[in-house]
């Protein structure tokens, strides 16, 4: 039996609950059920209602199911630019949107600072013609956060018809964003909501939907199935295009459901507390340094620390006592650990874990 408590930052800890649904599911094959059935649609619904009250999401936003996210950032550009994208670039990730622009042959320009480092707004300028501007709200390589109010800037910045899309891959529920102000989040199950890795949540409001069926009706190509119009055209009957991953809506919906019981205050509060415990930590260490030094930038939900100790050893002496954190990303594999602050975690997991790597490391 696998005891581990993962403080990666996804896939990470499943969300305490999470085994006792999937043997529900199981008992009730939910696996074998037609996705065209009432029982899926009662599925489909659930999660929606339980994501809408979570995020506080307004009736003119939509809820897409898709893949991942990965899959999100290219119907993003395939449906809502024609020619040009901007794309705020601090990390692996955002970098590899902007990448995925031009690979699609679109014009994508950026705003790139070094790794890790943070955005100020009143700093950057965004390209009259930018169709969709990308920011990222928490770069999961990094650990560098762009702030809402921060991101709330942008819409006075941006063109009219431009698009606001933003990255909360591995931050959401936690950021209260002002919905008013942003066109598109997006989002992966497998880090915040504490489930296995094989869906992306994408929200989109009416610009974004106009802006694709716009680009339809032009003659341009928007994808098959999972283009916008596909997509909600079966949404609306708590539906998707195609066989989605029947099991981890389910999930979602229950998971979804216990976190409101719980209340999102209250999750935020918790998700805060525990962030300062890790940083607390490690201030006050020998061998770490908090990786990004502006403390306004930094992420509650991913936190990234520099090391003296190689991660490899770090995460070896972490090992006989169940507990997992990640190694820094990419070329930062051995200088960087990264540990992830869930709503999945407790605080006394990460009370614990904190316990441990002062009296393995210092």
């Amino acid at each position: 039996m696998n005891n581990k408590v993962y403080f990666t930052p996804g896939p990470s800890e499943l969300y305490p609950t999470v085994p006792q649904h999937m043997q529900a599911a199981m008992a009730n094959k939910i696996g074998s059920i037609s996705h065209r059935s009432q029982q899926f649609k009662d599925i489909y619904a659930h999660a929606e209602k339980g994501l809408r009250e979570l995020l506080q999401l307004p009736q003119n936003w939509e809820i897409l199911f898709l893949a991942s996210a990965n899959e999100i950032w290219e119907r993003a550009i395939q449906n809502c630019v024609e020619k040009e994208s901007f794309h705020l670039v601090n990390g692996s990730f955002s970098k590899r949107f902007f990448q995925i622009s031009e690979e699609l042959g679109r014009k994508a320009t950026k705003h790139e600072v070094p790794f890790g480092e943070g955005f100020q707004a009143d700093n950057i300028n965004i390209p009259a013609l930018a169709e969709l501007i990308a920011l990222v709200q928490n770069e999961t390589s990094s650990g560098a956060s762009l702030p809402v109010a921060e991101i709330n800037k942008f819409r006075a910045k941006a063109g009219a018809d431009a698009l606001i899309f933003v990255d909360a891959v591995s931050s959401m529920p936690h950021p209260a964003f002002d919905y008013n102000l942003v066109d598109s989040i997006y989002f992966s199950v497998q880090k915040c909501f504490g489930l296995p890795a094989g869906l992306g949540v994408w929200l989109v409001n009416e610009r974004c939907i106009a802006k694709a069926e716009a680009l339809q009706a032009k003659g341009f190509s928007i994808g098959s199935y999972h283009s916008i119009p596909s997509l909600l055209s079966k949404a609306k009957t708590f539906q998707n295009p195609e066989t989605p991953n029947v099991l981890n809506i389910y999930l979602l919906g229950h998971v979804a459901e216990e976190m409101n019981k719980k209340g999102i205050q209250t999750i935020r509060e918790e998700t805060e507390t525990k962030a300062q415990l890790i940083y607390d930590y490690l201030a006050a260490s020998q061998n770490f340094d908090i990786a990004m030094q502006e403390p306004g930038h930094r992420s509650v939900t991913t936190i990234i620390a520099n090391t003296k100790i190689p991660a490899s050893e770090v995460i070896k002496k972490l090992t006989p006592f169940d507990m997992v954190i990640g190694s820094g990303y990419g070329n930062y594999k051995e200088t960087q650990i990264r540990i992830a602050n869930f709503p999945t975690h407790s605080v006394s997991q990460v009370q614990a874990l904190v316990y441990k790597l002062k009296e393995l490391i210092g």
